[in-house]
């Protein structure tokens, strides 16, 4: 590493012994430094001056302790922020993840913008939240910000892993309070399937029934994941976001719906591949659609992500036991499935109904009182 004349600099062998010398003994391949490894020259940034040979020796020290432990990283002060983000954009398209598209965009748009040209080792917990101050006076919700700060967490995870840097700055994430809570009763799904274009009722009924995802897991779905003859329908391993595969038993409504599906294909579009489609043609975004229909069945906020809850809450009145109802929604933990079975308003409506009269009609009840002079008097109901 070429030190600027008159600094104070540490010289040391990777492999051998280390020492300090100024920046004129040019101590590359000097006798003032063995050459048993590979020879490194570090700038204490300090002109000579009171205190500038102690500060080449306080980091020489530092040096030798990290490479006693085992913590000793050639180059890691000069591992900027960019190579750690092609690193992380890299490892996604390695695992093909669906999400390289977001992660994309979230280091592209925000992260590189704040941090490009910084050295890694150099960003602080304190740099991290004047970006969260910063994307916050963009009016970014705390999940938007958590996503973000997730990609920057990963990214030195997989630094420190690859061994480019010793150390990691803690990340600091939000308190997330907009989970979404929507159901669809009966009723407005209903309304929604009859203000839907033709095309767009069975992938909407698929999902109301089996609570899949709709853009990732419906509208890919093919005739070769179909089986009418034992009524199943199977999404392959790595075609769910969760990465694992999944299998489900045809109820007698969605064995109605698929088999009315394959009549379509056979007669008017037998070279679509596709269980869903419009027209012959694959279902990429049907989100005017969606918009469209909402506004005219009156239905504001909901969004087709509400399927899941709903279809989750239905399984488990209909006395389908946890394990079965995460299998067929496809929820790999429990503490998503806890998230999306969330007691609706309609269901605490009849929970008060139920416990309605649970005193009894022949039960008294005492309701003791103060009289205006302070004086206790007790009132019996039946």
């Amino acid at each position: 590493m070429r030190v600027r004349a008159r600094e104070e600099v540490i010289c040391r062998s990777i492999d051998g012994e280390a020492g300090v010398s100024t920046a004129a003994a040019r101590c590359g391949g000097s006798a003032t430094t063995p050459k048993t490894g590979q020879h490194v020259c570090e700038s204490t940034k300090i002109k000579d001056g009171p205190g500038a040979r102690k500060a080449a020796r306080d980091k020489l020290d530092a040096k030798i302790g990290q490479r006693a432990e085992g913590r000793l990283v050639v180059g890691a002060d000069r591992v900027a922020f960019d190579e750690l983000a092609t690193d992380l954009l890299n490892e996604y398209k390695r695992n093909n993840r669906k999400s390289l598209a977001d992660a994309r965009r979230r280091v592209a748009k925000h992260l590189t913008p704040f941090f490009k040209g910084r050295r890694a080792q150099e960003i602080s917990t304190a740099d991290i939240d004047a970006y969260v101050v910063r994307r916050q006076a963009s009016e970014a919700s705390n999940g938007t910000i958590n996503r973000e700060l997730a990609a920057l967490k990963r990214m030195f995870n997989l630094a420190l892993r690859a061994g480019k840097i010793v150390r990691k700055p803690y990340v600091p994430m939000l308190k997330e309070q907009n989970a979404r809570q929507g159901f669809f009763e009966q009723e407005q799904f209903e309304r929604l399937l009859a203000n839907s274009p033709e095309w767009f009722r069975p992938p909407l009924t698929f999902a109301y029934l089996t609570g899949w995802r709709l853009r990732s897991e419906i509208f890919p779905l093919r005739w070769s994941n179909v089986d009418l003859a034992t009524g199943t329908v199977r999404l392959d391993p790595g075609t769910t976001k969760n990465g694992e595969g999944r299998l489900i038993y045809l109820t007698d409504e969605l064995q109605a719906l698929l088999s009315a599906q394959w009549e379509q294909h056979a007669t008017l579009f037998p070279d679509c591949p596709f269980v869903f489609h419009r027209s012959g043609k694959q279902i990429r975004s049907a989100y005017r659609a969606w918009r469209k229909a909402c506004r005219a069945a009156k239905i504001t906020g909901s969004i087709p992500h509400d399927f899941r809850r709903t279809a989750v809450r239905r399984m488990v009145r209909r006395g389908l036991s946890e394990r079965v109802a995460m299998d067929i929604a496809g929820h790999k933990t429990r503490s998503v499935f806890d998230r999306y079975n969330i007691v609706a308003e309609s269901d605490l409506r009849d929970a008060a109904k139920r416990l309605s009269g649970a005193l009894g009609s022949g039960t008294a009840t005492v309701l003791a009182t103060l009289s205006p002079n302070g004086a206790e008097q007790s009132i019996v109901t039946h």
